[in-house]
């Protein structure tokens, strides 16, 4: 097979089932997880610790997966991670108890936590100076995936069969679905993974491939470029969570739409993120990818600070529409920046720690958000987060002063000398 067309096959099977693994896993968390946990007799806290303690896993164990993927080969480390998306959702069916829900979360949230940043490691290694758009490509397909799963598992739940409400074995099927989605994901994975690992270093001792992983984090932690690029990801994040959070409480409370019009303006700016990040990671990788990457930070700015001062739904549509353009302009090219930053037998590493910020500033947003919402009014609390991702541009441009950081991955030849 030519070089090029077992390129473009490997990124479409990585796709495939990146979309299945993520399809599997939205099944299993929103709209059903918070409703189960409320099955379960948990209060509102305890429905907030379900829902988040899988973002807690990965911001423990995606820096840590990725790295290791660097010492002990890709291959495997996805396995690792597909193998926790095709078995973990059945263990939901063995759920009779609040805390055990708890803890199954946490270790279902290892399957992304191991296999998002392996599989961007992978996608970053092949797709060259396309790497921008390709990476751009691998989260839309993602998206697409959670946009289906999620309103299945809803859809499932309101049409329960002979019941008002729904019940442990309606909340069962819904799982054994998303086990089912899981297992295809890990079938695929088992066969598009087949063969030996190129990479891997199965003849060097232990020793030196703990040295090696100790080494491979050393390296990216402690490189300012990739902790700053990463960091914009992370406010960007915050402030997509803390709009996730409060614009449909925005919107029903003060705006006076009601809750299909609140729901249409995540999906307009979901959508336009989706659509955008192919295009525009094609764009970083032709033109730069810091500019896309400050201008992206703007745009959500604006588009969150306006959205308290706007009522009716389209004009909230316009301010969802251009915070989904600043997420995609910062998505499609800081994945992109953090693989050109470092070196290529780092990738892991450096996308375990991208993802690892990622989180950190995923989880922190609705957080933030309440707190400030609750001190101070809907128009200050998102003001001072614009405020936040404003101040950042600077940061970012100043710190992250070169050409992109396009050389660096030439370091490697040298080593392999």
């Amino acid at each position: 097979m030519h070089p090029l067309s077992a390129q473009v096959s490997v990124m479409t099977g990585l796709n495939a089932v990146g979309f299945l693994a993520r399809f599997s896993y939205a099944l299993a968390r929103n709209p059903v997880l918070p409703l189960f946990a409320l099955f379960l007799g948990a209060g509102p806290e305890a429905v907030g610790l379900a829902v988040g303690i899988s973002t807690v896993t990965g911001i423990f164990f995606k820096m840590p997966a990725g790295a290791l993927s660097d010492v002990v080969g890709r291959k495997r480390t996805m396995l690792a991670g597909l193998f926790v998306f095709g078995l973990l959702p059945f263990a939901y069916l063995f759920i009779q108890s609040y805390e055990a829900l708890v803890v199954v979360r946490f270790v279902h949230g290892l399957a992304t936590a191991i296999y998002g940043p392996v599989a961007m490691a992978v996608v970053a290694e092949m797709a060259g100076e396309r790497r921008g758009e390709m990476l751009g490509w691998f989260s839309s397909v993602m998206i697409i995936g959670t946009l289906l799963g999620a309103p299945l598992g809803g859809y499932m739940l309101h049409h329960a069969p002979n019941a008002a409400a729904p019940g442990l074995w309606d909340f069962r099927l819904v799982f054994l679905v998303s086990g089912a989605a899981g297992m295809s994901a890990l079938l695929l994975g088992l066969w598009l993974l087949r063969g030996p690992e190129e990479h891997a270093e199965a003849g060097s001792p232990l020793a030196d491939r703990l040295a090696r992983f100790r080494q491979g984090i050393r390296e990216v932690v402690a490189d300012r470029r990739v902790l700053l690029t990463s960091a914009m990801e992370g406010v960007q994040n915050m402030g997509m969570g803390a709009l996730e959070a409060f614009l449909p409480v925005y919107a029903v409370t003060r705006a006076g739409l009601n809750e299909l019009e609140a729901g249409m303006l995540w999906a307009v700016q979901i959508s336009v993120t989706m659509v955008g990040k192919p295009l525009l990671g094609r764009l970083g990788d032709a033109h730069g990818r810091k500019a896309p990457i400050a201008a992206g930070l703007a745009c959500c700015a604006l588009g969150l600070g306006a959205v308290p001062w706007l009522a009716g739904f389209w004009a909230l549509a316009v301010a969802a529409l251009l915070f989904g353009l600043g997420e995609a302009l910062v998505t499609s090219s800081s994945a992109a920046l953090v693989a050109d930053l470092c070196r290529k037998r780092h990738y892991g590493a450096a996308m375990g720690t991208f993802g690892t910020i990622f989180d950190v500033g995923h989880a922190s947003g609705p957080i933030l958000g309440g707190v400030l919402v609750a001190w101070l009014d809907f128009r200050l609390a998102f003001a001072v987060l614009a405020v936040v991702l404003l101040a950042a541009i600077p940061v970012f441009l100043a710190g992250v002063s070169l050409d992109d950081g396009s050389n660096d991955n030439t370091d490697d030849r040298a080593a392999a000398a």
